[in-house]
């Protein structure tokens, strides 16, 4: 039986490790410290846990758009490799859905990389349509 619950943000750095194996060309040192601004922002984190050991985390924002109203996004969602097919990332999104509406979310968006195969399989079997694209220049 798997654990999912909010991680206190005194504990936040104990995502560092599964964020390094989703974003592995940004150094450590760059991922805490954007962990750091996040977390002044808003930032908050589901974890799953195996006992005491994480096994898979799912980022959460609570925005507002024009577009959408009031939504909750997850972000940089990761299970460890060995814990994938057992039906994790889905209860892992009940429980986010859960969440955003407790928090008066009327719906839910995310990115998805376009390499991402399985994620948009995934997000596809999750009900996500693909509304757009999301575009990035750097400044």
């Amino acid at each position: 039986m798997f654990e999912y619950k909010l991680i206190a943000k005194e504990n936040m750095q104990s995502i560092i490790p599964l964020l390094q194996v989703l974003n592995d060309k940004i150094e450590r040192k760059i991922l805490e410290e954007r962990l750091a601004e996040m977390l002044q922002r808003g930032y908050e984190c589901l974890g799953v846990y195996d006992g005491e050991k994480l096994i898979g985390i799912c980022g959460i924002w609570i925005l507002v758009k024009y577009y959408a109203g009031r939504h909750i996004e997850p972000d940089n969602v990761m299970i460890l490799p060995e814990y994938r097919n057992r039906g994790i990332g889905e209860e892992m999104m009940q429980w986010i859905y859960a969440y955003g509406r407790s928090k008066g979310c009327v719906s839910s968006e995310l990115n998805c990389y376009t390499t991402n195969s399985g994620g948009q399989k995934f997000w596809a079997n999750e009900g996500y349509k693909i509304l757009g694209f999301h575009y990035q220049k750097n400044l």
